[in-house]
């Protein structure tokens, strides 16, 4: 999905994050595109970010350490967050409809599932210390 009328910087930008399924933050970004884009700035990439999240081309997914990191596919899917190595993973598949809102006269259009822990990886490492 790319913006009508976005400057090159901007659709550069977006490219980034929807090119890969790292999951992002905006210093992933900046790195990413700084030697392509000389003069871009992380300020920069923070307030495009800021303006996809608001147009819906882009989603927040956690916070990992201070850092916001979003993903560039924004269709319905669920993710894993590992709190140990800080990996994003996406969970494919169908998550259902959205769940009733608890609350009395509310009406449920979105859900967000997202699982903490640690990832397969970070849970071997850790079997292999114990192991040792």
């Amino acid at each position: 999905m790319s913006g009508k009328n976005f400057s090159k910087k901007r659709q550069l930008i977006l490219d980034a994050i929807k090119s890969t399924n790292n999951h992002p933050s905006a210093k992933w970004v900046y790195e990413s595109l700084k030697e392509e884009i000389p003069d871009l700035s992380l300020g920069t990439v923070y307030r495009n970010i800021a303006l996809f999240k608001e147009e819906g081309l882009v989603v927040t997914v956690a916070n990992l350490d201070g850092e916001e990191r979003i993903d560039g596919d924004t269709s319905d899917h669920a993710h894993f967050v590992c709190r140990e190595c800080k990996g994003v993973f996406d969970i494919v598949g169908n998550i259902g409809a959205p769940a009733k809102c608890p609350l009395e006269g509310f009406e449920t259009e979105h859900q967000v599932l997202t699982y903490f822990g640690k990832c397969s990886t970070c849970i071997n490492k850790t079997n292999l210390h114990k192991e040792a």
